[in-house]
């Protein structure tokens, strides 16, 4: 029997697909986003390559399914009540899914978040009515780590959550009733492999799961960028190294397994380390060729899929997901000056720069 959850989220999605259906609201406008085929890579690997088009949600980013999922988890267990509050750390796109849903279910919404990420992240949630906490970015390991902040700020208030979305797995769970059937539908279950990066690890374990249900065979590979521990985690069947170094992609890689990740984990077929360079070449590169502005998370996750094809052979169908678009970090990504201080200037093809306009 379908949880109430599971119904409320396939009753207010479903309908999106058939554009006959008007939907409730802006949870009903989450989820059926188009399966993109990327013509131009696909060719040169002689695989078929497709992006699922997430930056069309309506928060803007993947991140809109996990905050329906957790919230209307949180309602269904009774552990939140109208006119709560919602607080959540987050490295931007989780808090701005989050702070929709809250504007359009009657909670007010507090976001703690590192003081790395994006202006236009922190500038967004303050729009969108949310009450932002920049704090020092921190190892996890350190109790001033912007998630255990969001956590004991929750506790001291009354009818309020943490929504813990690292590793709360109704993240998971929103994933395994919604992207993961999505994909294999638009794919008509005709799929070879399945490739994301991972910061909650809700995207990838939800889907993943699916998948491997539905056929066994479907390989689902992590991609990690510098500064992560997982791919060095799977690489070397399950030994934890410390974390170290940076990455200039925002809200992916981890120094642990998250409770998320742990629910599929040991079903991974392998994993792949994407440097920055391939990845800020890829966001300029599927600007020319596709006309995608996207970030540099999703960038990664192509590089990804086009690798994972690589290893599959020619003719393999391999699907990833374009987390959001570019113009919430434009003003890092497309600035000459801010490329160059990250050593990055040169990875960038010289018949592309032309798109590098910010100085």
């Amino acid at each position: 029997m379908l949880s109430a959850l599971r119904r409320a989220i396939i009753q207010q999605t479903r309908g999106f697909a058939t554009n006959n259906i008007a939907v409730d609201g802006f949870t009903g406008a989450v989820g059926n986003t188009p399966l993109i085929y990327l013509k131009t890579l696909s060719e040169q690997t002689g695989s078929k390559i497709y992006g699922k088009a997430e930056f069309q949600n309506p928060g803007g980013s993947i991140k809109d399914r996990a905050a329906v999922g957790i919230v209307l988890d949180a309602e269904e267990k009774g552990r939140i009540k109208p006119g709560g509050t919602i607080v959540e750390g987050t490295a931007g796109n989780t808090g701005i899914g989050l702070a929709h849903v809250c504007r359009a279910r009657g909670y007010k919404c507090v976001i703690f978040m590192p003081n790395t990420q994006s202006q236009e992240k922190i500038d967004l949630l303050s729009m969108l009515g949310a009450e932002v906490h920049p704090v020092p970015a921190v190892p996890y390991e350190n109790p001033l780590n912007y998630n255990h902040q969001a956590k004991e700020y929750a506790e001291k208030l009354e009818n309020a959550i943490w929504t813990n979305q690292f590793d709360n797995t109704a993240n998971t769970y929103a994933h395994y009733i919604s992207t993961g059937p999505e994909i294999w539908e638009q794919t008509k279950g005709d799929i070879d492999g399945f490739v994301c990066s991972t910061g909650t690890g809700g995207t990838l374990a939800g889907v993943g799961k699916y998948l491997k249900q539905k056929n066994p065979k479907t390989q689902i590979w992590l991609a990690d960028p510098p500064g992560s521990v997982l791919y060095k985690y799977i690489s070397s069947g399950g030994k934890l190294v410390e974390r170290g170094g940076s990455s200039i992609t925002e809200g992916i890689g981890q120094g642990r397994v998250t409770n998320n990740l742990g629910t599929f984990v040991n079903d991974l077929s392998g994993a792949l380390h994407i440097s920055d360079e391939k990845s800020i070449s890829m966001v300029y590169q599927l600007l020319d060729s596709e006309g995608l502005y996207l970030g540099a998370s999703s960038a990664l996750n192509v590089v990804a899929a086009v690798e994972l094809a690589q290893k599959l052979g020619k003719g393999s169908k391999v699907v990833t997901v374009l987390c959001d678009g570019a113009y919430r970090y434009q003003s890092r990504l497309f600035s000459k000056k801010w490329l160059e201080s990250k050593g990055l200037g040169d990875a960038i093809p010289e018949y592309l720069r032309k798109y590098a306009v910010l100085d």
